[in-house]
């Protein structure tokens, strides 16, 4: 699996306004979990949530290379 190398500040503010849309898990190449984050509207919530915890705790996502 690739290495995607993603700025920290930009991935944390979309996922915050565009997180439930699954705009997160689509920049990080998850695109089947972006596709199921998209049509549960973020998990009703919850996921989108979880997400934007996990983002700004800078949490290693498999393939995600966080930079400044």
């Amino acid at each position: 699996m690739e290495t995607r190398r993603l700025n920290w500040t930009v991935t944390l503010v979309l996922s915050i306004f565009f997180g439930s849309l699954g705009v997160d898990r689509f920049m990080m190449g998850q695109i089947v979990l972006g596709i199921l984050k998209l049509i549960t509207f973020g998990g009703f919530g919850i996921w989108w949530l979880i997400d934007v915890v996990l983002i700004a705790s800078r949490y290693e996502f498999e393939g995600v290379e966080w930079v400044d």
